[in-house]
């Protein structure tokens, strides 16, 4: 089985606003599954659905996993909540951050320390989870994609600018690399 693709800036599709579940179906438990195959192939430590092309409102976060010398996960323990929000936030840090739909850079951004959130899992139950530092960041970024915002949002237009004329310089030369190769 061939894993689902991350969707990588500038794709359109990773602005949308994500519509909530209204159903956990077996299409959304395979969804899950999916993504966490996706997160721990990359390797990352969070993933939204958007990223994955699906506009719904559901995430992934383990950022607990390590992996052996060759790179395969020896313990997992992925979060999956469903239909996500922050009900209370406290205190402020600066994290560098980086993100799988945004290749190659990273870039400090300010968040909150600690996040309480407000969720279901794959069974309907209700989910409240209170994150802080790294575990917080994680939350904030993956529910940050389910509105369409990007961590590039979140820092100084300068820097953001800067990347968006490298990134697509490099989406360019792609595309001339690509349409130069001999077919085959």
């Amino acid at each position: 089985m061939a894993l689902r693709e991350v969707l990588q800036f500038p794709d359109k599709r990773l602005r949308r606003v994500s519509e909530p579940i209204s159903e956990i179906t077996d299409e959304i438990r395979t969804l899950a599954a999916d993504m966490c195959e996706v997160m721990y192939d990359e390797p990352g430590i969070g993933l939204a659905a958007p990223q994955v092309g699906e506009a719904v409102r559901l995430i992934v976060v383990d950022t607990d996993w390590q992996s052996n010398e060759d790179g395969e996960p020896v313990e997992r323990n992925p979060l999956t909540l469903v239909n996500p929000e922050i009900v209370e936030r406290e205190g402020t840090l600066i994290w560098t951050e980086a993100c799988l739909s945004v290749p190659d850079f990273e870039a400090d951004v300010e968040r909150s320390e600690k996040v309480r959130i407000r969720g279901t899992d794959l069974e309907g139950n209700p989910v409240e989870i209170l994150a802080e530092e790294l575990k917080a960041v994680c939350f904030q970024h993956e529910m940050d994609h389910l509105d369409g915002v990007l961590f590039i949002d979140r820092i100084s237009r300068l820097k953001r600018s800067l990347y968006v004329k490298r990134r697509k310089k490099q989406l360019r030369r792609e595309l001339e690399e690509g349409a130069s190769a001999p077919r085959g």
